[in-house]
């Protein structure tokens, strides 16, 4: 017979987030995705490239595309500043820097504490959500942040 208990709820996966703020909502991402975080500096601007693409930098000789979430999801009107805060991305082997108001805090959600996002109510397409949770006393955004990064929308990855 054996003795080890099944099931159990200290058993439940459990994922860490890095939550970030956008304007007044709270959002987070896999934190697994997150290479580093560091403040905004002056971009090189591409020709052509949708206003939410801010340009590139040469990060210790890779070239980073930047991207002001602000722009891309509608949010307020960007400012940069020394206080301004760039999230370096690992997505598909390729580092891509995303541009939010200040980064928060680090959470640990169980799967069962996500919940389906609506089809409605947020800046963005849902298709690029990975669900919404409770942070004390507020919901949390949280994005699935290789879908939207890797999107055609975007276009900073070639489709296979």
């Amino acid at each position: 017979m054996p003795s080890e208990q099944q099931g159990s709820a200290s058993t439940m996966p459990t994922r860490e987030f890095l939550t970030f703020v956008l304007g007044d909502e709270t959002y987070a991402l896999d934190i697994m995705t997150v290479k580093e975080i560091r403040g905004y500096e002056a971009t090189t601007k591409i020709a052509n490239a949708p206003e939410f693409i801010k340009g590139v930098i040469n990060l210790r000789g890779d070239i980073v595309p930047i991207i002001d979430l602000r722009i891309k999801f509608g949010i307020g009107e960007p400012t940069y500043n020394e206080w301004t805060i760039v999230i370096m991305l690992n997505i598909h082997e390729r580092i891509v820097g995303i541009v939010v108001d200040g980064v928060s805090d680090v959470m640990n959600l169980e799967d069962e504490e996500v919940k389906p996002a609506p089809e409605f109510g947020v800046a963005f397409d849902s298709k690029y959500l990975h669900g919404l949770a409770t942070l004390e006393d507020h919901m949390v955004i949280i994005v699935d942040i290789e879908a939207l990064i890797s999107s055609d929308e975007l276009g900073l990855f070639e489709t296979a």
